[in-house]
């Protein structure tokens, strides 16, 4: 997969130059970094050519890099059912930057462009209905951005037992963000239904 995936760099890079600022192959995957002003007649090149044929959007999402001049990255996901190839664009910008939208292109790009702005705040232009889609009516804040708060904010959840919507503080320890990632089953001590009959045969 390694060798057909870097074929597909070259053949790209040979074929977009104007696009492709730089490409490679992590893990057997396509990592192609471009321009925001190109993504979108990259993105028709990459679903209308035959070598191609990308005309699935699997998913839009960002990463933020708070330390860096071009804080965030949004990052496409582009599946050939008919090459059975997958590829990952990467379009670095400023945190004042705008995005071109590909709803026109993708119209699955929709939710999935509206979802990054909740999150990030990335805006993106050209977006027929660019509005909040997970968080609350009037919030404020951008929650996978890495300097948002994890205290000082409220949550909106239904109470069961009031029988109506309520509004808590949120409050998330530090804690809350660290993961050691080891299994669940690790350093667990469990004594299984007919453990003790082993226990009393010794």
């Amino acid at each position: 997969m390694s060798e057909a995936m870097t074929e597909l760099g070259t053949y790209l890079e040979a074929k977009r130059p104007d696009c492709v600022l730089a490409w490679d192959v992590t893990h057997g995957e396509l990592n192609i970094d471009v321009a925001p002003s190109s993504v979108t007649g990259f993105v028709e090149f990459l679903t209308n050519d035959s070598t191609c044929r990308f005309s699935t959007l699997v998913d839009i999402t960002g990463v933020d890099y708070p330390g860096r001049a071009k804080r965030f990255d949004v990052v496409y996901h582009f599946l050939s059912m008919y090459q059975n190839h997958r590829i990952r664009l990467r379009v670095s910008i400023r945190e004042d930057q705008i995005v071109p939208s590909l709803v026109d292109i993708h119209p699955s790009a929709n939710w999935f462009e509206r979802e990054v702005f909740d999150m990030f705040g990335i805006l993106f232009s050209g977006h027929p209905d660019l509005r909040r889609i997970l968080t609350d009516y009037g919030f404020r804040g951008y929650p996978l951005r890495k300097d948002f708060p994890t205290t000082g904010y409220t949550e909106v959840r239904y109470d069961e037992a009031e029988k109506r919507v309520v509004y808590e503080p949120v409050s998330l320890v530090q804690e809350y963000r660290q993961f050691d990632f080891m299994s669940p089953w690790e350093g667990a001590e469990y004594i299984l239904p007919g453990d003790e009959k082993e226990a009393e045969a010794k």
